[in-house]
């Protein structure tokens, strides 16, 4: 699955001419968010199986690089190459370095110290995580529905896995630990990533995360080089399915998807990982699914419809831009 240019070309479109939180406008938000769920189901495994031979800051490193590097590909071959201004480049980044460099950082290191089990219930817990911080902020009022949906999915989710924890337990509190952290990374990239004000496509604004998030991790990557060698053609396949899916065509239409969602309403829908990721698994790797993880699915699908339960007194708070913001003044 790609995204070619003339995809990525209508999805800048549609973002420029629909207003994500009317009719079907919402409707693409949530399908963009699923998409990316869907995309990012695998990634777990994938990097499970390349952190055998590569260092976990040299993944990001050769991840997010082969990612900038399609994404600037894509960025000057188009005909509408308008910018954003240095300052919003350099808050794009921010974002990029929360979401990408620290995020997939933790995540990686967690990954690799704790249980595939631990891994996903934890993530399982973002929404809430994504929630408490809102309300914290006071960007979002707290609905009982999409709390209750919430709690719902995160159940479904531990009976998807429930029985499936075990293996080495040296370094697994280390890991659930990290693994806990990433979730407020992930929380504080959805609140930073939602104020950017540019206007934007989310084809630039997932490039400039990228190349950010990229740098980041070069940098940190220098302190692996003890570790590294050349890798096997299997994991370079791996390093490139990771970064043209997972890291370029899933954070565009999560990117897309943010712009018309609460932050906790969208993390909600990545719920969906462990539930699409345990089908990867019978497909791929043959393993059975009971009837345990059947039951399992379905509530979590259940609690993803009623988190996406919005009042109009939880709608995104509307970030006006520079312009609109001297329009103001001046009629004033």
């Amino acid at each position: 699955m790609t995204l070619r240019d003339s995809d990525l070309a209508d999805l800048t479109a549609a973002a420029g001419r629909t207003d994500p939180m009317r009719g079907g406008g919402r409707t693409l938000a949530v399908a963009a968010v699923v998409a990316a769920a869907l995309i990012w189901s695998a990634s777990f495994a994938v990097t499970k199986v390349a952190l055998a031979e590569i260092p976990p800051m040299t993944i990001g490193a050769i991840r997010f690089g082969f990612a900038a590097l399609i994404l600037a590909a894509v960025i000057h071959t188009r005909r509408d190459r308008r910018l954003p201004a240095v300052r919003q480049r350099l808050f794009i980044g921010l974002a990029g370095l929360l979401g990408i460099t620290a995020y997939f950082a933790v995540e990686n290191l967690g990954v690799d110290l704790a249980t595939a089990s631990d891994a996903t219930l934890i993530v399982a817990s973002y929404p809430i995580i994504t929630l408490a911080l809102e309300l914290i902020l006071r960007r979002a009022t707290l609905s009982v529905v999409r709390l209750a949906g919430m709690v719902i999915a995160i159940g479904g989710v531990w009976l998807v896995v429930q029985g499936g924890a075990g293996g080495d337990l040296r370094n697994r509190l280390w890991g659930d630990t990290l693994l806990i952290l990433g979730g407020l990374v992930w929380a504080g990239y959805n609140l930073v990533a939602q104020r950017d004000n540019s206007g934007a496509s989310p084809v630039v604004v997932t490039y400039y995360q990228t190349l950010a998030g990229a740098l980041g991790f070069i940098a940190m990557s220098l302190f692996e080089t003890d570790r590294w060698a050349w890798p096997s053609p299997a994991n370079l396949g791996r390093m490139l399915f990771l970064a043209g899916l997972c890291s370029v065509a899933a954070f565009l239409l999560y990117n897309y998807g943010l712009r018309g969602l609460l932050p906790s309403v969208a993390v909600n829908l990545l719920n969906i990982v462990p539930v699409a990721g345990l089908v990867w698994a019978a497909l791929l790797a043959g393993e059975s699914i009971g009837a345990q993880q059947i039951i399992g699915g379905a509530v979590v699908i259940a609690g993803v419809v009623f988190g996406l339960y919005q009042r109009k007194s939880d709608r995104p708070v509307a970030v006006p831009n520079a312009a609109e913001s001297n329009t103001e003044k001046d009629n004033a």
